[in-house]
């Protein structure tokens, strides 16, 4: 799936929200110790964001994760790294609450990457579901996440979804049989870190 070049456009703009995968994983510096590991077991037609925190050792994964990609059909996003991501051609590019000027600054320079946001409120997800392919509603249930705050709960966060027109995946403390539910609740699609690598 890597180098997609959709235009944001029209018809072409709804191509572009099809490519995407409806269950992402999500790489983290303690609980993903094996990020190339993961992604050797990942599923064609998932997606895998690769999160550095601007440690070089992450960031070297970036390019066999890329090769890894390919061979498998997984789509790798890299988070909050442009350039990274056009340097390995990754599928997009994922970027936190806190990047969403950022993100919007680079819509232009690089308008064919796939991108994605996360958001934790519903001021940021209106915001997000204007730059964004697609936004990540963090945290739906309890998380270990040393960042997460308290759950939105699926109801609110369900309610929250489908006030915008852009793809909703939920994100925090989701298990991979999850899906089919949030799915009915409205939910695009979901992402996790543990429950990837208890699998």
């Amino acid at each position: 799936m890597a180098g997609l070049t959709y235009a944001r456009t029209g018809a072409l703009a709804r191509e572009r929200a099809l490519a995407l995968p409806r269950l992402f994983a999500f790489t983290d510096p303690q609980r993903t110790p094996d990020p190339l590991g993961l992604a050797g077991r990942l599923p064609d037609g998932t997606g895998l964001i690769l999160r550095h925190f601007g440690r070089d050792d992450l960031k070297s994964l970036a390019a066999p994760l890329a090769q890894s990609a390919r061979r498998q059909g997984f789509a790798l996003f890299i988070a909050a790294d442009p350039v990274l991501a056009l340097k390995v051609e990754a599928d997009g590019v994922h970027w936190p609450e806190r990047g969403l000027a950022e993100l919007r600054r680079w819509r232009h320079k690089a308008p064919h990457l796939l991108v994605t946001a996360s958001a934790h409120s519903p001021a940021a997800l209106r915001r997000a579901a204007k730059l964004a392919d697609a936004v990540f509603l963090s945290p739906v249930f309890a998380s270990n996440s040393a960042s997460a705050g308290a759950p939105l709960g699926l109801i609110r966060a369900a309610s929250m979804a489908r006030q915008v027109s852009t793809p909703v995946l939920a994100l925090g403390g989701v298990a991979l049989d999850d899906l089919a539910a949030l799915q009915a609740r409205g939910f695009y699609g979901a992402g996790a870190v543990d429950a990837f690598s208890a699998a």
